[in-house]
């Protein structure tokens, strides 16, 4: 996600960036194991630069080496709460 909005011209650090993360464990098969992963992400970004955050969002994750990993073995959501500095 950071190198999503660094390429877009949104900085993700110093604490511009954090994620709250909640997983399912179940056991469909009768073996424990992790089944979907929920992840909200906090973005604080400049003013204007809304379209451009979103946009990051939209297609992080075709970049992401964990998420190419988990793919097709767990389930993966991502939302996103911006906070848009005032210009």
């Amino acid at each position: 996600m950071a190198g999503a909005l660094e390429a877009r011209g949104i900085p993700s650090y110093p604490d511009r960036l954090w994620a709250e993360a909640e997983g399912t464990v179940a056991a469909p098969e009768g073996v424990m194991k992790v089944t979907h992963i929920k992840v909200t992400y906090h973005l604080t970004i400049p003013a204007g630069k809304r379209p451009e955050a979103e946009r990051a969002l939209a297609v992080f994750e075709t970049r992401c080496p964990v998420a190419q990993t988990l793919k097709g073995c767990v389930t993966l959501e991502h939302h996103a709460v911006i906070d848009e500095e005032p210009a």
